[in-house]
């Protein structure tokens, strides 16, 4: 019986010395590029296999590669030599050793760019990469009672620092919605990036999403669960390749939702990573002037009257003075506080976990010394 298919609905093969037959994937649709090259080629191991991880899982990881998939686990020094968040993800390009007809284990990762982050659930101070070398982010909502702009803003936070490029993604159109009350509430966000209204029920909305992607990159899906990640990508494959289920009739959203990583190569075009969907996407960005420029803010910080003013009580402050106003959202410049507080505790937690580390290296060296001189 052949081997179980990936999530990469291609025709998987191997290379290795159990098999003769050998059937070529294109790398290069999947992002595989001349700098990734002459990385590989100052790793220390470009007599090894490279490939891109596909599916995340806790112990191990689906590897395409040239000559197939692959089932890879980490070297015991990559696994713990590394924090947490520099392990593998979905999208990271790996080198690895086949070690059989279909696993590997991987000896290297190159390096990593582009990535979307996380705060790791239980924690303040670490990070989880949920994909890397991401071209374009759709932030998927649904315009249903779900919707939350708030959301939004917290996404384009957390791709503005890698410099991924955000899409707006508004799903089930055909349900019924407020146009101009959900115009109103992005409209400080809509002239930062492509906004797309769009249904499964209406497939020249699909088409138009499908233009925005090209050749060789990678999109990735992110929202909350329920707002049809999974059911998208399906629609802009043309078939059946991720799992979703039916629709409940109390929440209207899908009872099956994605609890892992996956990519899909788009036939003819890039590749797609869908994500878990998650309540809350925790800042782990600490450059607050991105986040001005976010919500406009920015706009009215250089006419206060002090340069360091936080915008909070302070005499001549712009900032409030618009919000008094009117002409600043309230609600904008509330979310900009909240996150912008969330930024700096994740900061301080960050500093003072270095300095702890730090002090506890420095007792670990002083135990060596003292041994070394008995």
């Amino acid at each position: 019986m052949g081997r179980k298919l990936t999530t990469i609905r291609e025709i998987a093969s191997i290379e290795s010395p159990y098999l003769k037959i050998k059937t070529m994937h294109d790398l290069h649709l999947y992002g595989w590029n001349d700098e990734l090259f002459q990385q590989k080629q100052n790793s220390g191991y470009k007599e090894f296999i490279h490939g891109r991880i596909t599916v995340t899982h806790k112990t191990c990881y689906e590897v395409i590669s040239e000559t197939g998939h692959y089932s890879c686990e980490m070297t015991g020094n990559m696994l713990y030599g590394r924090d947490v968040s520099d392990y593998p993800c979905t999208g990271d390009w790996v080198i690895f050793q086949v070690t059989d007809t279909d696993k590997g284990i991987i000896l290297a990762m190159l390096p990593r760019k582009k990535t979307l982050y996380r705060l790791k659930s239980g924690s303040v101070s670490e990070r989880q990469a949920i994909a890397s070398h991401v071209d374009k982010a759709f932030i998927v909502q649904s315009l249903d009672n779900s919707f939350n702009v708030r959301r939004i803003e917290r996404f384009m936070l957390q791709l503005s620092s890698e410099s991924i490029q955000p899409i707006l993604i508004l799903t089930k159109t055909d349900l019924g919605f407020d146009a101009d009350e959900i115009n109103k509430a992005i409209k400080h966000l809509s002239h930062k990036m492509p906004v797309f209204y769009t249904s499964t029920q209406l497939p020249e909305s699909i088409d138009m999403l499908r233009e925005t992607i090209h050749t060789g990159e990678t999109v990735v899906f992110t929202g909350m669960s329920g707002v049809g990640k999974s059911t998208l990508i399906n629609a802009l494959c043309g078939r059946e390749l991720l799992q979703t289920g039916t629709i409940s009739d109390s929440t209207g959203k899908g009872k099956h939702t994605s609890t892992r990583r996956e990519m899909v190569l788009l036939p003819g075009s890039g590749v797609l990573i869908d994500t878990p969907g998650v309540k809350l996407f925790g800042v782990t960005n600490d450059n607050t002037d991105n986040l001005s420029e976010i919500l406009d803010i920015s706009a009215y910080e250089g006419k206060c009257r002090f340069k360091d003013c936080k915008h909070v009580n302070e005499k001549g402050c712009a900032v409030l003075e618009a919000v008094n106003t009117g002409e600043l959202d309230r609600g904008v410049y509330e979310s900009y506080l909240k996150l912008r507080r969330e930024a700096w505790h994740y900061t301080a937690s960050v500093h003072e976990k270095r300095k702890q580390e730090k002090s506890f290296s420095k007792i670990v060296d002083e135990v060596k010394k003292r041994k070394g001189n008995y």
